[in-house]
């Protein structure tokens, strides 16, 4: 319900919290090439980005994890710390990475990311700023990863200062 919703985003306005994304669309041959046509596989890749310049940092890094399915199973966690490990190129890894797979339910908080989640995913789908736009300063960094017509200077890349537009529609 849009009241219901106003007040989860009201309440997010209120936190002292920043978001990052990594944006994957499943664009059909890439998506049977590169992940076996297979969810889990597209999710590990998703959340391999996510860790990877994590992964130099000292200390404990608890992740938080919506309970979704195949896609957040132990072994596929695992499979993307893996892959991010390779994908952080010699640097040292000196993070320790915790998995907390929850239920939305048990755990509030993670429905603070599904609504940063919900809010990207409209931009991309339908062109729509607003939910979007009351959350882009909190947004920190947002990644385009398969928009390769923008790679060129980290166009695909967006910050507060250089946030999504309508353009961003798939």
């Amino acid at each position: 319900m849009p009241e219901v919703r106003k007040v989860f985003y009201d309440f997010i306005a209120s936190v002292d919290c920043s978001f990052e994304a990594y944006v994957g669309r499943k664009i059909p041959p890439l998506y049977e090439t590169k992940h076996n046509g297979k969810e889990a596989e597209f999710y590990a890749d998703l959340l391999s980005h996510l860790l990877k310049n994590k992964l130099s940092k000292k200390g404990k890094l608890v992740l938080n994890i919506a309970s979704r399915g195949k896609t957040t199973r132990n072994n596929n966690l695992q499979m993307a710390l893996t892959k991010a490990q390779t994908q952080n190129k010699g640097k040292s890894v000196t993070t320790q990475v915790v998995f907390n797979v929850q239920n939305h339910r048990v755990e509030p908080l993670i429905n603070v990311a599904d609504y940063f989640c919900w809010s990207i995913q409209r931009v991309f789908e339908r062109g729509e700023l607003r939910y979007y736009n009351f959350l882009k300063d909190r947004v920190s960094l947002i990644v385009d990863l398969y928009d390769s017509k923008n790679y060129f200077n980290s166009q695909n890349y967006y910050t507060p200062k250089r946030p999504l537009t309508a353009a961003n529609k798939a």
